[in-house]
């Protein structure tokens, strides 16, 4: 491999791995809101998060892109607060990501959150523990499993994008250029070898990834069945 495929690579796990990183933040709330709430927004929300799992990824970066450039209401913010457009920079790329990747995020916790039950925050609240109290003592660690698959999905699908950050970010090494962009790359210009190793390489990642995530769910539920 050449030392752009290295840096590719190298770009690839920080792009995923600031992804993972910002999007537990994220949709740890969002997920236990969905949980909770009996609001009629509820429905409307949780369909606008699924929506990355049915919309073309080049839908949404096209959408992304219009917003983000010089005529999109994002695109004339930035440019009014002096951050500059965010189309083919890499933090284009990693907001695309985020907002690409956010329903691998929020389904596996809100699964998890949902599988809880009312009982341990009603023990909980019985000895005078505060919502935020059981939150962390209660709900983080029994959800655990949860909070697991949510980070290696959403890296494992970060590592694998393609149209998304295609539109978003273009083809710029050392910037935006990334695994899924440099393997089709190569296969455009008849490097078999080098796509062969970079393909190789997220087939057996990819495989990992699963194995793991089925490990995980399977601990969890010979967990709560002992």
């Amino acid at each position: 491999m050449t030392d752009i495929d290295w840096q590719t690579i190298w770009l690839t796990v920080k792009l995923a791995t600031l992804t993972t990183i910002i999007l537990l933040i994220l949709a740890t709330p969002l997920a236990w809101w969905l949980t909770r709430t009996t609001h009629w927004s509820k429905q409307i929300v949780a369909s606008i998060v699924a929506l990355p799992l049915v919309l073309p990824p080049t839908v949404l970066g096209f959408y992304l892109l219009i917003l983000m450039g010089p005529t999109g209401p994002i695109g004339e913010f930035t440019e009014a607060i002096g951050i500059g457009l965010l189309p083919f920079t890499f933090t284009g790329l990693v907001i695309a990501s985020i907002l690409y990747s956010l329903p691998f995020a929020v389904q596996p916790l809100h699964n998890a959150f949902e599988s809880l039950g009312e009982r341990p925050l009603e023990v909980a609240a019985t000895l005078r523990a505060s919502p935020l109290d059981r939150f962390l003592t209660i709900v983080m660690p029994m959800a655990r499993p949860g909070f697991v698959t949510a980070a290696i999905l959403v890296f494992a699908h970060t590592i694998g994008e393609f149209g998304v950050v295609l539109m978003i970010g273009g083809n710029i090494p050392g910037e935006t250029k990334v695994l899924s962009v440099a393997i089709y790359d190569h296969v455009e210009t008849l490097e078999f070898a080098q796509a062969h190793w970079l393909a190789g390489g997220m087939l057996l990642f990819s495989f990992t990834v699963l194995l793991l995530v089925y490990m995980v769910n399977g601990r969890a539920h010979r967990s709560r069945h002992q």
